[in-house]
């Protein structure tokens, strides 16, 4: 057809899914041929080993979700602007539109793409979509942003949130499409090397499987508060991969919660709190973007952190052999599963900062690679907040005990156990499994003894303490 209008291009980037997708609907609503577009630029190719093989799982669910409305997803490696700018030029697109991001490196390539796109007449928009709000929309009283989580909380928490938008029932292509690249060519699996096969059945991707997951937890959130920091129970939403990449929308979750708590189930608010989190993390990461590299508050520039991933104790934690039942257990589940219970990564992350006094960010790179829900504001501000450098902190002081916390969530050993293997005469299948899934380099086995703590707890507090109060003195 030769009046036929041009098309629009809607680049997915963490927001793989097309439900509740406000850059989608508006190009669907315009009624212009639609090109669904994934580019993998250099701050995907960048991403840790098992975050970029995840991502790569949702890149093909969304693909196939495409599919079947008709429509399919062009796959391209390169520079934004310029695969964006081929596209055009091939298709004769006049719009692209994507959901809004809000880490500084995504910041500066999408001001980038927008000035330059608008520069050759073409219509560029960021939507929301990411974030239930917007971080320029929620501010103190005196119009700064929120430095401590509880006050944001209570000023969100009656906030009206829009609800989710359904998917487009059909999605109209262009009459000729632009060139794809092969999804199994970019080998996204290539840095989890054998990992990938242990991890893989653990892992369900893309749309459908966010919302069974969520309708999973609804069943459950009844006691949500009194168990979400049992490590032997299944009482968290497990939600964070999802989100993470944007296969189901906070909105969505935020409403199906909302109305759940409207029949009288109990343990949403709770819920919902820990989901406001994630938006402290990202309001954060916008306001005070240093939150990703750099120590939050200043004076812990002081602080005397061993700063060498390569000592043995670091090894040691990296490898799950500390001799601290529960710490290494959680490493073996992050390695087996590619997540990790929120309370395990309190207490490993308080191990790894306090009783062996290694920096933060030692901590965070090694989560960044290993972790399929990784997420730059979350990661850094975990990080940041078990280490006490961070906004709204954990003080220094409050040291995780990782025997009495095994103690009071774990009181019968079953999470210890389901991830160690050493010293049972039948292991069970989860606990052989992170033999296999660890690099061959570790020369790890199953034949190894398990190992006497690398530091005892006490001496270990007590040198944490005490360098926190020189901090304090200086």
């Amino acid at each position: 057809m030769e009046n036929e209008r041009p098309p629009i291009i809607v680049w997915f980037r963490r927001d793989l899914r097309l439900s509740d997708h406000p850059a989608l609907t508006a190009a669907v609503a315009s009624g212009r041929p639609v090109i669904p577009l994934f580019i993998l630029d250099d701050q995907a190719e960048a991403l840790g080993a098992a975050p970029k093989w995840r991502l790569g799982l949702g890149v093909d669910a969304l693909a196939r979700a495409l599919n079947n409305l008709g429509s399919r997803l062009v796959l391209r490696r390169g520079r934004a602007l310029a695969v964006l700018q081929d596209i055009i030029a091939r298709t004769g697109a006049t719009a692209v539109h994507w959901t809004r991001a809000y880490d500084p490196d995504a910041i500066t390539r999408d001001r980038d793409v927008k000035s330059r796109l608008s520069e050759q007449g073409i219509e560029a928009k960021s939507f929301t979509g990411h974030l239930l709000f917007e971080p320029w929309t929620v501010a103190t009283k005196a119009g700064q942003p929120f430095r401590v989580f509880t006050p944001m909380w209570r000023a969100v928490r009656v906030r009206d949130v829009a609800p989710p938008e359904p998917g487009p029932a059909t999605l109209r292509g262009p009459q000729s499409w632009p060139n794809s690249d092969d999804l199994s060519e970019w080998n996204l699996a290539q840095g989890m090397n054998r990992g990938a096969t242990i991890v893989a059945p653990y892992v369900q991707a893309g749309e459908a499987a966010a919302f069974e997951a969520l309708q999973g937890f609804l069943d459950r959130i009844a006691h949500y508060s009194e168990n979400r920091d049992r490590l032997d129970r299944d009482a968290t939403s497990n939600l964070s991969e999802y989100l993470s990449l944007g296969e189901i929308s906070p909105r969505s979750v935020w409403h199906s919660v909302q109305n759940a708590a409207m029949t009288g189930v109990s343990g949403t608010d709770a819920f919902l709190r820990q989901l406001v989190w994630r938006e402290f993390a990202y309001h954060l990461m916008f306001h005070t973007p240093h939150l990703l590299a750099e120590n939050w508050k200043p004076e812990w520039e002081m602080f005397p952190w061993n700063t060498d991933a390569t000592r043995p104790e670091v090894i040691a934690w990296q490898t799950a052999r500390t001799g601290i039942p529960v710490i290494d257990a959680a490493m073996r589940q992050m390695y087996v599963t590619g997540r990790m219970h929120n309370r395990a990564r309190m207490i490993t992350s308080s191990y790894l900062t306090k009783h062996l006094m290694t920096h933060w960010k030692i901590g965070m790179q090694w989560f960044a690679d290993c972790l399929i829900d990784w997420d730059s504001a979350c990661n850094a501000m975990g990080w940041q907040w078990v280490a006490g450098s961070g906004p709204d902190a954990s003080p220094f002081f409050r040291i995780f005990n990782p025997l009495t916390q095994q103690e009071k969530f774990d009181p019968s050993g079953e999470y210890v156990r389901r991830w160690i293997a050493e010293g049972q005469s039948t292991p069970p299948a989860t606990a052989c499994a992170y033999f296999d899934a660890v690099p061959r380099s570790w020369g790890i086995s199953e034949t190894d003894l398990y190992p006497n703590p690398i530091v005892e707890l006490p001496a270990g507090r007590a040198r944490a303490l005490a360098a926190y109060e020189g901090l304090k003195n200086h």
